[in-house]
């Protein structure tokens, strides 16, 4: 099932009423945005082309009589005529729905409502915002993933087309910054759970104490800040994929608390006994050699066994030269996107300094370091000097070597300009005053 591309507001001054809602619409709406407060609907109509709002009527303690709700649909209506207006009322205070239907509301809800009625009229909302609407509706374009020619890296993407068209449980191994997380958003994409929620956990950010509250919720009262009834990360995943990122940094008395979740494919709520049925698919990830921690007793085996059904290893980019000066211009293209901008290259010498840098941090470095470099850059040329990638220690000992050619005949040039002053070159080249002086050494550049 594909989501409908549209945008609606949900105003309500229940925080529960807004979260209800949004979990429900969100499965079949793109964009779905909340508040509490009607004094935020002018400033969000008027940053959002808003296609419907579902607004209840009622906002003061002590007053039922929905004239705050009939003042805001009014206020809807002379900002954006073409925005589609539902009421919502509790049951008993129809007459006034009535009232702004006449008034230029689209229809009502009763709360508590049936959530296929809700659907139904604001499927229906959609539709007519469609028909009022001067602009055309342009569907999402998918996002496009960058592949490669290293066989490592084809040979990775070749597996997770495969076992994304299965609900088999994966793995992924890799260092950090090497794709992880795209690849587990690759696999959900090309699943028939791809119109389904994708949800990202950070296990290495959760603290102990947060471990269960995060990831199975947890009723009102199960403890002292537990106000409202509140669904767990698994269950907001529920008909999706979820994505156990870090998965080796659970400790052990957690790890079978997971274990017993993915077992009974079933989630009990903290301070509740019932168990909720799960149907959600799992991708894991960790950096952690995850068989050693096997062995030395930190990562239950069992739960090993559950998790990798499948199991994907990336390669670092120092594995795949060949793919990392495509992949940069990829990230350029894509930054420079981000920002509205367009037209940016490296300059023309900038090959052989990016295959030589060591790319500890792999991809995850390089879009930073791309970023950073466009937001510096002149004339939308990126520079090696922009890049910053000149001060590392990997530097072959070999003069014949075309990195170090390119290197040495750099920084004869930018002495020469500043007159053998250290501090001047140094700034210009992106280098510390003591790398530099390496480097003269080095190239035997001190005459």
């Amino acid at each position: 099932m594909r989501k409908k591309q549209a945008q609606i507001l949900i105003v309500d001054d229940q925080e529960e009423i807004l979260f209800s809602a949004k979990m429900i619409l969100k499965k079949y709406f793109e964009t779905i945005f909340t508040t509490s407060s009607p004094k935020q609907i002018i400033s969000i109509l008027n940053e959002n082309e808003i296609n419907v709002v579902l607004l209840d009527m009622n906002y003061r303690i002590g007053f039922e009589d929905g004239r705050e709700g009939i003042h805001w649909l009014k206020e809807i209506k002379t900002l954006s005529p073409n925005t589609i207006v539902i009421l919502m009322t509790a049951f008993g205070k129809i007459d006034t729905a009535v009232e702004g239907i006449k008034m230029g509301a689209f229809d009502y809800v009763l709360k508590p409502w049936n959530n296929e009625k809700l659907l139904e009229i604001i499927d229906k909302a959609v539709a007519e915002s469609r028909k009022n609407s001067k602009k055309p509706i342009v569907e999402k374009v998918e996002k496009r993933y960058f592949v490669g020619t290293s066989q490592k890296i084809k040979q990775a993407y070749s597996i997770a087309e495969r076992v994304a068209k299965t609900d088999a449980n994966v793995l992924i191994l890799g260092e950090n910054g090497t794709g992880k997380y795209v690849f587990a958003e690759f696999i959900h994409q090309h699943s028939e759970r791809k119109n389904e929620p994708f949800v990202h956990v950070d296990l290495g950010s959760l603290s102990d104490n947060l471990f269960e509250s995060e990831l199975f919720g947890y009723v009102k009262g199960a403890f002292t800040d537990a106000k409202t009834d509140t669904p767990g990360r698994f269950e907001n995943a529920q008909n999706g994929t979820i994505f156990l990122d870090e998965i080796g940094n659970i400790p052990l008395h957690l790890q079978s608390k997971l274990l017993h979740v993915l077992q009974t494919k079933t989630v009990t709520r903290l301070g509740e006994s019932k168990a909720r049925p799960l149907n959600v698919r799992i991708i894991s990830a960790t950096n952690n050699d995850i068989k050693a921690e096997v062995k030395n007793k930190i990562f239950r085996e069992d739960l090993l066994y559950r998790i990798n059904t499948m199991e994907i290893n990336l390669p670092p980019l120092r594995e795949r030269k060949e793919d990392i000066v495509p992949m940069a211009n990829f990230v350029l293209e894509q930054i420079a996107e981000k920002y509205n901008q367009e037209n940016w290259r490296f300059e023309e010498n900038a090959a052989p300094y990016l295959e030589k840098y060591p790319w500890k941090g792999n991809v995850r470095e390089m879009e930073n370091k791309i970023e950073r470099a466009l937001i510096l850059a002149d004339n939308n040329t990126i520079s090696v000097h922009d890049l910053d990638i000149l001060d590392f220690e990997e530097i072959q000992e070999n003069d014949e070597n075309p990195l170090s050619e390119l290197e040495k005949t750099a920084i004869e040039k930018a002495l020469f300009k500043h007159h053998g002053n250290i501090s001047k070159t140094a700034e210009e080249l992106g280098l510390s005053r003591a790398a530099l002086y390496r480097r003269i050494e080095k190239y035997d550049l001190k005459n």
